[in-house]
C-alpha cells in the first residue's frame, strides 16, 4: 500500500498520528510537503524592482529560498520521527494543491487535516488548497481533525422547508 500523507505547517502531527493509526507498519509511506515559490519570488521583485539593480548578493528573496528549505527539511524530520517507521519525505515546490494531486497519482491513500475554520463543523473547516485536494484527489482519502473535533452543536441549523406546491 503506497501512503501518502500531507505535511503542512499547524496540522502535520494528527495526519501522521492518522497514518501510523490506519496503516499497516509494510505500507510505504510518504510524507509530502509542499513550499509555495510565493513569498520568495514576492521578495526577488520587491528588490529588484525597487532596489537591488546589480547586487544579488543582497535579494532577500535568495535568504527566504534557504530558510523555506531548511524549514520543509526540519518538518519532514520532525514528521518522520513522529511516524517511528520507514518512510520517504518528498519535498515540492509549486501551488500546493496541484502539486499534492501530482504527488497522489498511483496513490492507494492520501492523509490530509482541514485546514479552515475548526472552530465548527462544515465545508469551512476546509481551506482552498485542502478543498481542492479532497475534490480531486485519484485516490481515497483520509480527512483528519487537527485537534478534537467541534461538538455537533456546531452544525448550522437545518434549512428552511420548502414552499408548499401550488398548482
Amino acid at each position: 500500500m503506497r501512503v501518502i500523507v500531507w505535511i503542512a505547517e499547524g496540522t502535520w502531527p494528527a495526519c501522521v498520528d492518522a497514518a501510523r493509526a490506519h496503516t499497516s507498519d509494510d505500507s510505504g509511506v510518504i510524507l509530502l510537503h509542499v513550499s509555495s515559490p510565493d513569498v520568495p519570488g514576492i521578495a526577488h521583485g520587491a528588490y529588484a524592482g525597487l532596489l537591488g539593480r546589480g547586487h544579488n548578493e543582497r535579494d532577500p528573496g535568495t535568504r527566504l529560498e534557504e530558510l523555506g528549505v531548511t524549514s520543509a527539511a526540519l518538518l519532514l524530520d520532525a514528521a518522520a520521527e513522529r511516524l517511528r517507521r520507514p518512510c520517504v519525505r518528498m519535498e515540492r515546490t509549486g501551488h500546493p494543491e496541484r502539486e499534492v494531486i501530482a504527488a497522489v497519482e498511483g496513490a492507494d491513500l492520501l492523509v490530509l487535516a482541514r485546514d479552515g475554520d475548526r472552530s465548527r463543523l462544515g465545508p469551512r473547516s476546509l481551506g482552498h488548497a485542502s478543498r481542492f485536494v479532497l475534490d480531486h484527489a485519484p485516490c481515497p482519502v483520509l480527512l483528519v481533525w487537527p485537534e478534537s473535533a467541534p461538538d455537533t452543536r456546531t452544525l448550522p441549523p437545518p434549512p428552511p422547508p420548502p414552499p408548499p406546491h401550488h398548482r
